[in-house]
């Protein structure tokens, strides 16, 4: 396919009050993108718009506030974006949410939320917005997976369910669109300094003495700035790169499950291990 082109198209983006949702929507619209942006949390995303309409007077800058937990809500949502956006060329399912706690930790109501708002809005708005971007050929669609849809670490069943989900859907896509000019990326993050660690829900049956530590352990190993992350992502849209590892911290844990998909854990395992306990200065020169 010939390169995605930004300027004068219409870009969706979900999650966009924050973190790599955000940081897409200012990149997009330096590169003359219109944007409709989604989230749930309305002080936020008001100031995301507000900020990219100051800077770039002439693009279109709409929001919606959509709670993708809530499936009737996505529904309402992806009916709202076709009518209100059919000249929309771009699409990025990027709002994601996070539980920490093993599978017996968890209740299935908490799993099920996870599964709602990571895997099943990525297609419900998909749904909605795939005749709409099939009807602009050299349309694209990315959706945000994350290094946990390559690896399942213990104490993620329902992350990495959703997000090895959300790759699964995405590579299925990109053969069934091949014809219709549509590329699709799915992206892979690793360690990036968003919110998701603070926002974390953590299973019912954790014990509170596990939190601090894991929210503390989880914040030390999200050390990429979003904008870094979604100038690759941006790149990867203009190149129609089918899948984009971000960061080492997804790229050598790819290739060590290539490696040994039975043992890789034990590997990445100590490695973790050994970060936690190393001193800041040794990990900033090993990063």
């Amino acid at each position: 396919m010939d390169a995605y082109r930004f300027a004068g198209g219409t870009a969706v983006v979900t999650g966009a009050a924050s973190g790599i949702g955000e940081a897409l929507a200012v990149q997009l619209a330096d590169r003359g993108s219109s944007l409709v942006l989604v989230d749930r949390d309305a002080e936020r995303l008001a100031g995301v718009a507000d900020r990219i309409r100051a800077a770039h007077p002439q693009l279109s800058v709409t929001t919606h506030l959509a709670d993708l937990a809530d499936e009737a809500a996505t529904d309402a949502l992806g009916a709202a974006l076709v009518a209100a956006h059919p000249e929309t060329t771009l699409l990025v399912n990027n709002a994601g949410v996070a539980l920490g706690g093993r599978f017996d930790q968890v209740t299935l109501e908490e799993f099920d939320w996870v599964m709602a708002i990571n895997f099943r809005a990525v297609v419900r708005l998909t749904a909605a917005l795939l005749p709409v971007l099939k009807a602009h050929p050299g349309s694209h669609l990315v959706n945000v997976s994350s290094i946990f849809g390559i690896f399942a670490p213990p104490g993620q069943a329902a992350y990495a369910a959703s997000k090895f989900a959300v790759r699964g859907f995405s590579e299925s896509l990109r053969h069934e669109l091949a014809d219709d000019g549509v590329g699709v990326t799915v992206v892979h993050p690793g360690g990036i300094r968003t919110r998701i660690a603070e926002s974390a829900r953590l299973g019912s049956g954790v014990d509170p003495a596990e939190v601090a530590a894991g929210r503390e352990q989880m914040a030390k190993l999200l050390r990429m700035p979003p904008e870094k992350a979604a100038a690759q992502i941006v790149a990867a849209i203009e190149n129609r790169r089918p899948r984009l590892l971000i960061g080492l911290s997804a790229r050598v844990p790819d290739a060590l499950v290539r490696l040994r998909p039975g043992t890789y854990w034990r590997q990445i395992g100590r490695v973790l291990a050994a970060r936690r306990t190393s001193s800041p200065p040794a990990r900033a020169a090993r990063d």
